[in-house]
């Protein structure tokens, strides 16, 4: 089992940013990709960032590459999702995901391959 926990969502106006935290425990953090999503309301859920293991890889969605990053600190069993320049269409609950991998490299964008997800943090941005 791994328990997430993601933190850092508020109220941003529009061209601000935001750093979104996620803190793992539990199993061992660096035997997880990671991934952040996020859920609109009427919409799917959809992928914005995942980093690999090792943070060799990592992989964007078109709407937020250049806008957005994301890194991992293994020591700390945490990885973050840096929210540049954000839009108000930015606005969801964004998810923070663990995917068990034995590649160090793989990044999968399917939310259906993640195994455990936390409970999500509000990101509001207002016009």
């Amino acid at each position: 089992q791994v328990q997430l926990e993601e933190s850092g969502g508020g109220l941003v106006q529009a061209g601000g940013s935001l750093r979104l935290s996620c803190a793992a425990s539990g199993r061992t953090f660096n035997d997880y990709s990671m991934g952040w999503f996020r859920q609109a309301p009427g919409k799917e859920r959809e992928f914005i960032a995942g980093i690999s293991r090792n943070s060799g890889r990592t992989a964007f969605t078109d709407r937020v590459k250049d806008r957005f990053s994301i890194s991992r600190d293994n020591a700390k069993n945490t990885v973050y999702l840096q929210m540049n320049s954000l839009k108000p269409e930015d606005t969801a609950v964004y998810y923070c995901a663990a995917d068990w991998r034995l590649s160090t490299t793989t990044v999968r964008t399917n939310p259906r391959d993640y195994d455990y997800w936390g409970q999500g943090t509000q990101v509001t941005v207002s016009s």
